[in-house]
C-alpha cells in the first residue's frame, strides 16, 4: 500500500486501448460480459455493500460477505492426503512484507500498528515452514510490496533490498516476484526490471505459440510448476504514474487518465470520487496485457488447463476494499469471465485480506499483509492442490479456504 518517495525511469511504451483488437468471438464475449458485469456489480452480487473509499489506505475493516468460504478450523490439515483424494502439489503465498529498518509505526488512519522491522522474521519463519514442510512446495508467489517505500526517504532502499532477498535466497524452491506500489516508491521500472526482483527468466515458452509470449513493455509471464496447471504473473502497474519517468509519453497517458477520474488536488486521496481506485497508489493493465492475458487463457482453455492468476491490485469489488481495486478491473475480470479455465486469483495490498468467489466460480483471495502482523503471530500460506479443489492452510492471521473447482473442469486422475 501507500509509501514515502517515488523515482522514476524511462518511458515504458505499452499498447493502449486504441490497439485492442480481439477477434469476432471474443468481441462478442467481452460485450456481453461487460454488460454482465455491470449489472451484477450494480446489484452487488451476493448482497451486501461494497466497503466505502477511505482516506488513502483500506480502513481496518475486513469484508464478511465469504457466502462461499468454508473455514477449516479444528480439521487436519490439508496437506495430508485423504482417503478419496490426493494431494497434486502445493504452492506457498506472502504478500506485503514491506520491511524497512525502522521502529513501529502505523497505517495513514492510524488505527494499524506497522512492524517495519519484525517483518523480516516473520518471513524468516514462513522460509523455514516452506523448508520443512514434508513435501516442499513447488514455488512460492510473493505478491508484492517487499520493502517500504520509507527506504527511499531515508536512501538505503538497495541495502533493505539486499537483506530481504538474501533472506529469500535460504529458500529451497523458486519464487516469483510481483511488483506493488512499494517497489516503485523505491526504484524505478528500469531498476526493477534488471534486478533480482524480476523472475521473469522462469516463465514457460509455448512452443508455436508466439501470442503467449508476453511483451518487454509490461512485468507478465507465465508458468506450470505441475502439468495442466498454469500460473500467470500479472503486472497491476502497467497503467501508472509510478516508475516512470515524468516527460515520457507513458507517464503523460497515465497521469491523463489518473486526472480525468480524480478531479483532487492529492491524487492518493480517493475523497468524492464516484470510482474511488482511481488513485496514484493503484494502477491498472495496459490493453496490450489484457490482449496477452487473453491468449494465454485462451490457450489453457483448449488444452484443458487450470489457472491461477497472480497480481499486486485485487480486481473483484466483493474481496477487497473499493479504495484497493486496479484502476481497470472491470476489464481484467471481463476477459477471465470469457473463459473457463481460471481458478483463483490471489492479490495482497489491502493488507487485511478478503474473499469471495464471484459468479463464474473464480475464487478472490487477497492474502494478509506481513507489515500489520504482530509478533506473536504470522501471515502467509500454503495452498494444497487436488484434482477438484485447492485448499489453502492459512498461518497466523491467514485463514483457511476452500476453493472447489466449477464442476466441469474437475480432473479425474
Amino acid at each position: 500500500m501507500l509509501g514515502l518517495g517515488t523515482s522514476q525511469s524511462p518511458a515504458m511504451h505499452s499498447g493502449d486501448r486504441a490497439s485492442f483488437d480481439p477477434p469476432p468471438d471474443f468481441r462478442r464475449r467481452f460485450h456481453f460480459l461487460r454488460k454482465s458485469l455491470r449489472a451484477a456489480l450494480s446489484a452487488q452480487l451476493v448482497g451486501g455493500e461494497v466497503a466505502q473509499p477511505v482516506a488513502r489506505e483500506s480502513s481496518a475493516v475486513e469484508p464478511t460477505r465469504e457466502t462461499h468460504l468454508k473455514v477449516m478450523d479444528d480439521k487436519p490439515d490439508p496437506g495430508t492426503p485423504s482417503e478419496n483424494s490426493e494431494v497434486l502439489f502445493s504452492f506457498g503465498v506472502i504478500a506485503d512484507i514491506q520491511y524497512a529498518d525502522l521502529e513501529d509505526g502505523y497505517n495513514f488512519q492510524g488505527n494499524r500498528r506497522r512492524y517495519y522491522r519484525h517483518s523480516l522474521l516473520h518471513l524468516r519463519s514462513a522460509i523455514e515452514h516452506w523448508n520443512t514442510e514434508g513435501s516442499p512446495p513447488r514455488c512460492v508467489l510473493q505478491l508484492g510490496d517487499i520493502i517500504d517505500g520509507y527506504n527511499a526517504q531515508y536512501q538505503v532502499s538497495e541495502k533493505s533490498l539486499e537483506l530481504v532477498m538474501n533472506t529469500f535466497q535460504m529458500l529451497k524452491v523458486p519464487v516469483h516476484h510481483t511488483w506493488g506500489n512499494h517497489e516503485f516508491y523505491n526504484f524505478s521500472r528500469n531498476y526493477l526490471t534488471n534486478s533480482k526482483l524480476n523472475t521473469k527468466f522462469l516463465e514457460d515458452q509455448i512452443v508455436h505459440h508466439p501470442e503467449t509470449v508476453p511483451s518487454e513493455d509490461y512485468y507478465a509471464y507465465h508458468f506450470v510448476p505441475f502439468p495442466q496447471f498454469r500460473f500467470i504473473l500479472l503486472d497491476a502497474y502497467d497503467l501508472s504514474v509510478l516508475g516512470v519517468d515524468q516527460s515520457s509519453p507513458k507517464y503523460q497517458q497515465c497521469l491523463k487518465i489518473l486526472k480525468e477520474h480524480n478531479p483532487n488536488s492529492e491524487l492518493n486521496s480517493p475523497q468524492g470520487l464516484s470510482e474511488p481506485q482511481f488513485v496514484q497508489f493503484n494502477g491498472g493493465f495496459s490493453q496490450e496485457q489484457l490482449n496477452w492475458l487473453n491468449e494465454v487463457l485462451t490457450f489453457s482453455d483448449t488444452n484443458q488447463e487450470k489457472v491461477v492468476i497472480v497480481s499486486h491490485l485485487p480486481i473483484y469489488p466483493e474481496a477487497s476494499d473499493s479504495v484497493c481495486l486496479a484502476w481497470n478491473y472491470r476489464d481484467a475480470l471481463a476477459v477471465i469471465w470469457s473463459h473457463k479455465c481460471v481458478v483463483c486469483f490471489f492479490a495482497g495490498h489491502t493488507h487485511d485480506g478478503g474473499y469471495s468467489e464471484d459468479p463464474f466460480g473464480v475464487h478472490h483471495i487477497n492474502l494478509e499483509g506481513v507489515i500489520e502482523t504482530a509478533p506473536d503471530s504470522q501471515a502467509f500460506g500454503t495452498v494444497y492442490v487436488y484434482p477438484d479443489k485447492m485448499m489453502l492452510k492459512g498461518r497466523g492471521r491467514v485463514p483457511d479456504r476452500i476453493m472447489n473447482y466449477k464442476k466441469e473442469n474437475a480432473f479425474q486422475f
